[in-house]
């Protein structure tokens, strides 16, 4: 699956391509009954999960095990902190099994190993038993590079501007899938952490998981977003009617083709009769309409048989030494259409293993003549959420997504209200902040406290900070600060950086640390403004893979917000080309933060903001 964002509903994907709209961007010419209609199927999950929460299941009415898996053992004790905190205070759904299952140390093996290991886990954990479960497999075991405010906590459960408690990932995907369990034979929902999928089908319909082999949703998108998503060639089809829900065979799956390869291998649809009146009443006549679409992937299904055969795959070969992908690995080894060539592309693989080929080539026979059933959502939508202007676009800016999930801009916090003739307004989420704080449109606040006279410039993430004192955060900043367990002793460490800076990109040689760019300014010029030198000491980890992620450039405080004033001294000091020296301090990477990270603190901290906020609301009523 994708990680470009997008979002989707039929009519407006044909608007995306002509309408020359930016990645992640809505279509306002969405006709206004699908929207309306999409709306209140949202809302209408959202009051179900709503009253589900702190109330104990009977069999078949959720699901019977929800699992989140992670990168590493620091991840997987986030994860079960969190998900522990979550069922003390009733946000979840009680008599359910909650699992976090870990990745195996050693290589990465991507989401398509970790579902691997999921399968192991839960044969041992249940042996024949889970034979009868409905399963929600979770994948959220990456870093989140591209949203690092998500890094230590992870993306399930990052926050959403919503909901009292605040809704975080997990909880918005256990309500949009509120429907699946129980129309779900035996077997495993498979989905990622920082996605959104949202749709609308007929009041008596469900999404029904009830074929052998795999089932996947499908949603109709421009042949642009097709590039970097997955894409389904269907079988021909007899319905001239348009209908929300309808059920397909799948020929082939295209894994991030090109639009050649779309033409070529028949993945793109021309519209049915639905579409003249659909924009019968159109308000945009300059636009000339293109009627051509593909239908591209989110989440999928696979029944219980086929787990057990993977598993029995995964138990022979015992150890992964490669990345599998759970949606380019298996998924195009499906259908009649499937063909071996794909295994040899490694185009879109971040790293090649020298026996990636041959495993993908052992499991496209493993998997050669599976079914790929399709469930086609014509009135959907998908919202990617996992990278900072996705997440500074979605929340800010995003009219659509506002409107379906009802997001605030004021979200659970203490803070002056925003005129309501803006727009574009700020995000607060969970935070207090003081009368005279001040925080630009487009900016977003969470798990925060601003004292008197903080200013923060636009396009902003703020998350988990305290600023005491007067200060300004210049627009485009990155601040985040966690805590730390050091020796047994707790400290603070902020990382401050541009929301725009590309942490993953990263040198092979010290010499070529000038290829970087931290706030716009070249590394090595930011170096020279802290008074570091460049030497094999500035970076942690991997010596050939230096990045702005393992650079040591982070001071280490005894106190949050000094922590937070110490990092933003050193990104001013970058803006204002003054010289701020960081040699007096302990300086560590972000890749050492999350080594060192306090869960148990950070929550705590939450907690206070949290109960301060609660102890406000009561005294005001």
């Amino acid at each position: 699956m994708s990680q470009g964002a997008c979002v989707r509903c039929l009519p407006a994907a044909y608007l995306e391509v002509l309408g020359g709209l930016g990645k992640g961007e809505t279509m306002e010419a969405e006709s206004a009954p699908a929207g309306r209609s999409l709306r209140e199927a949202t809302q209408r999950r959202l009051q179900r999960f709503s009253e589900l929460r702190g109330k104990s299941m009977a069999a078949g009415e959720f699901w019977d095990i929800v699992a989140i898996t992670a990168a590493d053992e620091k991840q997987e004790l986030a994860y079960k902190q969190q998900l522990s905190e979550k069922l003390k205070k009733k946000e979840l759904p009680l008599g359910v099994q909650y699992h976090v299952f870990v990745d195996p140390a050693g290589a990465k093996i991507g989401n398509g190993g970790s579902t691997l290991c999921a399968l192991r886990c839960l044969e041992k954990l249940y042996g024949d038993e889970w034979n009868s479960f409905t399963i929600l497999l979770i994948h959220s075991g990456g870093y989140s590079q591209r949203l690092p405010s998500a890094s230590a906590l992870g993306k399930i459960f990052t926050a959403l501007p919503f909901g009292s408690p605040i809704y975080q990932m997990l909880e918005l995907k256990l309500a949009m899938y509120i429907d699946f369990p129980s129309h779900m034979n035996p077997g495993i929902l498979i989905t990622c952490a920082d996605d959104i999928e949202l749709y609308s089908i007929g009041e008596s319909e469900f999404i029904r998981f009830d074929k052998p082999g795999f089932t996947a949703l499908a949603h109709p998108s421009s042949l642009t977003v097709g590039t970097t998503h997955g894409v389904f060639v269907l079988e021909p089809f007899n319905h001239l009617e348009y209908r929300d829900l309808e059920y397909r065979s799948c020929h082939r799956f295209l894994h991030k083709p090109s639009i050649e390869e779309m033409y070529e291998f028949d993945a793109v649809c021309r519209p049915r009769n639905f579409f003249q009146q659909e924009f019968a009443g159109s308000d945009i006549p300059s636009l000339k309409l293109e009627p051509e679409y593909v239908y591209t992937d989110s989440l999928f299904y696979m029944d219980h048989k086929t787990a057990k055969k993977l598993l029995a795959f995964y138990e022979k070969i015992g150890t992964l030494h490669c990345e599998i992908d759970a949606y380019g690995d298996f998924l195009q080894a499906l259908g009649p259409g499937a063909t071996v060539e794909y295994t040899k592309n490694t185009s879109n693989v971040t790293k090649e293993e020298s026996e990636l080929v041959d495993m993908r080539q052992r499991i496209f026979h493993l998997l050669k003549g599976t079914p790929l059933n399709v469930v086609v959502l014509n009135n959907s939508k998908f919202y990617h959420i996992g990278t900072t202007e996705e997440y500074l676009f979605h929340f800010t800016a995003d009219s659509s997504l506002k409107s379906e999930l009802g997001l605030q801009s004021i979200a659970f916090s203490l803070f002056p209200s925003i005129p309501e003739y803006s727009t574009n307004k700020p995000c607060i989420i969970q935070s207090i902040l003081d009368s005279t704080c001040s925080v630009t449109p487009g900016s977003v606040v969470e798990y925060s406290r601003l004292g008197p006279d903080v200013s923060v410039g636009e396009n902003c993430i703020i998350s988990g900070a305290y600023v005491k004192t007067t200060a300004v955060l210049p627009a485009y900043s990155f601040v985040c600060s966690l805590s730390l367990k050091m020796n047994g002793h707790l400290k603070y460490s902020t990382m401050a950086c541009g929301v725009q800076d590309n942490l993953k990109k990263n040198v092979k040689t010290l010499s070529d640390v000038k290829l970087l760019q931290f706030f716009g300014v070249c590394f090595l010029s930011c170096l020279d403004i802290w008074n570091l030198k460049v030497t094999e000491e500035l970076f942690s980890g991997n010596k050939t893979c230096l990045s702005l992620w393992n650079a040591r450039i982070f001071p280490v405080c005894s106190s949050l917000s000094d922590s937070v004033t110490t990092s933003l001294k050193m990104l001013n000091a970058v803006q204002s080309k003054s010289t701020f020296s960081l040699n007096n301090y302990k300086l560590l990477s972000i890749e050492e933060m999350l080594f060192y990270k306090d869960i148990e603190d950070m929550i705590t901290y939450r907690e206070q903001i949290f109960l301060e906020i609660t102890l406000n609301r009561k005294q005001s009523d």
